[in-house]
């Protein structure tokens, strides 16, 4: 494993910490709790509650979390897991997404993010992500991304 890995920050922290792990705020904050944080897996909570703003058109009186959205959450709680292994290096962006959704996200439902990795280096990584609700997957996906510093590079 790299030199920089570092052990765990933090079994469990709330959204305080966590905006010091990632640069998204409210509205765009997908994750509510890290309930575990390893260099191995990190786990997170988001309650889907039914005053989320995108609720009001996704869709009128059939309310859907748009996928995008979920992965949004998962590439959170990416982030989140390569800080555990690299927590000084910038942030993230996206590089590719492949996703499969099995079932919908609705108000009410408790999004379980789990993620673990698949290829980590520093500036960039790849990682598995897989969002339960109770004991349904409800989608699964894998992402790769870079560092701000790779992008520059």
């Amino acid at each position: 494993m790299p030199k920089e890995r570092k052990e765990t920050m933090k079994n469990s922290f709330g959204s305080e910490d966590i905006k010091k792990l990632i640069p998204q705020r409210f509205p765009f904050l997908m994750i509510d709790r890290v309930m575990e944080a390893s260099p191995e897996k990190v786990v997170a909570i988001k309650n889907v509650t039914a005053s989320e703003q995108f609720f009001k058109g996704h869709f009128p009186g059939q309310p859907i979390m748009p996928g995008v959205l979920i992965i949004e959450a998962m590439a959170q709680t990416g982030i989140i897991l390569y800080k555990q292994i690299f927590p000084n290096d910038k942030v993230l962006f996206l590089v590719s997404v492949k996703s499969r959704f099995s079932k919908p996200v609705i108000p009410g439902d408790q999004m379980v993010i789990t993620v673990e990795p698949i290829k980590m280096m520093s500036k960039m990584g790849i990682f598995k992500a897989v969002v339960m609700i109770e004991e349904h997957k409800v989608a699964e996906a894998e992402i790769a991304f870079g560092s701000q510093d790779a992008k520059s590079a």
